[in-house]
């Protein structure tokens, strides 16, 4: 029986780790806590539980020498610490994570050792790749030329579920959502690129309409550097590259605002005794008067404004104290999103997917779309860890089963002979993108 070491055990890897223990995997979680490890295996017969602190190195090689195939689903910052180990001990590797320089670098290594680093296994990064590339080489097949393609994608409450101002809630903390709206992007806009510095992200935002009437009009924004995606796609030549995250209306201004407030900061504070009133009190230009008024002052905007009916009911102007002693603005804006916005427990989330295509043929011209609408089952899996975590497992399984021999090197999922199987695999599982074609 092949062995597989699971590095972390967050909160999407419940259901990764339940199929691969299903389809007859010996399964290690290894995790700093425990306990959470233990839950995840629920006393299964092919499943352990043990600690492991990622700066155990020794600990952890001697782990991935035992085993056939490790994924790691530890903060980014430690998959090249893992990949060295793997590759050294030619042990197969999986991450859900989108692939740094330093891991580029080691693709040389990876393959010189015959070891295969795949990586963006998630859904996104992850499952919008492969269900794009199976439009492109579609579309290359019949003879045509993709010249525009927009992607997004969003994690986001399910309709029934967002009845809270922010049209968001958190299953953990914030922080890694409020980071990633401080982060740069780059895209291609009929033949001209586009630079957008992490400080105007959230000032480029429009309408999406992801075609389903249950769901309406959503609000897209820009996500990180997508030229990259240009070569790995086989898109030379195309006029339009987007790539963008998915939002309820209203998110892209008020976070605008929140920023330009300074409630995104990270610079730490004496925040001691301190209530988020006083907080927001700190964050002001110095004078008197109603707060609330002298806020929207601050960021010019209007006093009944929907950001500041947003931060009214999150509590910035209130008495609850901030949990820390020192932070950052940042910080402290995170702790009160998480407790404000929990998904309660008979809750769905939502993952949406929206791929669009322009293609052109000799004699006509199309629009294709790719749509993933999953929910989370109340009480039960979230659709984020469905679509994180199961992408990864069957990859895992169909690397450990031989599918995957002909590959080595750092890589993420576009070659056919690595997404038609996974595709094809997930639909069993209910992910399903389902994909449309319009003749103009």
């Amino acid at each position: 029986m092949k062995k597989v070491l699971i590095l972390g055990a967050g909160l999407v890897t419940k259901p990764g780790v339940r199929y691969l223990l299903d389809n007859n995997l010996k399964v290690t979680v290894a995790s700093r806590t425990v306990s959470k490890a233990e839950n995840l295996i629920a006393e299964h017969e092919n499943g352990a539980a043990l600690q492991l602190l990622a700066t155990e190195t020794d600990k952890m090689e001697k782990l991935i020498e035992e085993h056939d195939l490790v994924v790691s689903l530890l903060p980014y910052t430690y998959h090249v610490q893992v990949a060295k180990l793997a590759i050294k001990h030619k042990t197969p590797m999986v991450t859900t994570s989108y692939v740094s320089q330093a891991m580029k670098d080691l693709d040389e290594e990876a393959k010189a050792a015959g070891v295969l680093i795949l990586n963006e296994l998630g859904v996104d990064p992850g499952i919008d790749h492969m269900s794009a590339m199976r439009i492109i080489d579609a579309v290359k097949e019949k003879g045509g030329k993709i010249t525009h393609f927009k992607s997004y994608c969003g994690g986001l409450p399910a309709p029934e579920a967002n009845d809270v101002p922010w049209g968001y809630k958190f299953s953990w903390s914030p922080l890694g959502v409020i980071m990633a709206g401080k982060n740069s992007a780059r895209f291609l806009e009929e033949g001209k690129q586009v630079d957008v510095p992490g400080s105007e992200l959230f000032s480029h935002h429009w309408e999406v309409d992801v075609e389903n009437k249950d769901i309406g009009s959503l609000e897209g924004y820009p996500n990180r550097d997508c030229l990259g995606y240009i070569e790995l796609y086989g898109l030379e030549g195309i006029k339009t590259m987007f790539r963008g995250t998915l939002r309820y209306p209203g998110w892209s201004v008020c976070m605008k605002n929140t920023a330009d407030f300074g409630y995104l900061d990270d610079k730490e504070i004496e925040t001691k005794g301190m209530t988020y009133a006083q907080l927001t009190e700190k964050l002001l230009d110095e004078g008197e008067g109603d707060i609330r008024q002298r806020a929207a002052d601050k960021i010019g905007i209007a006093v009944d404004s929907d950001t500041l009916n947003r931060w009214e009911w999150l509590g910035l102007f209130g008495d609850e104290k901030i949990a820390h002693e020192t932070c950052s603005p940042m910080v402290a804006f995170a702790d009160i999103m998480l407790k404000k916005l929990p998904y309660k427990e008979d809750e769905r989330d939502m993952i949406v997917l929206f791929h669009e295509f322009y293609a052109e043929y000799p004699d006509h011209k199309e629009r294709l779309t790719s749509t993933l609408i999953d929910f989370g089952i109340p009480n039960g899996d979230s659709s984020m860890s469905r679509t994180v975590s199961l992408p990864a497992a069957v990859a895992v399984r169909r690397t450990l089963a031989g599918e995957f021999d002909g590959f080595t090197g750092v890589h993420i999922p576009v070659h056919p002979n690595i997404y038609r199987q996974i595709l094809d695999e997930l639909e069993g599982l209910d992910i399903i993108c389902k994909e449309k074609t319009e003749i103009l």
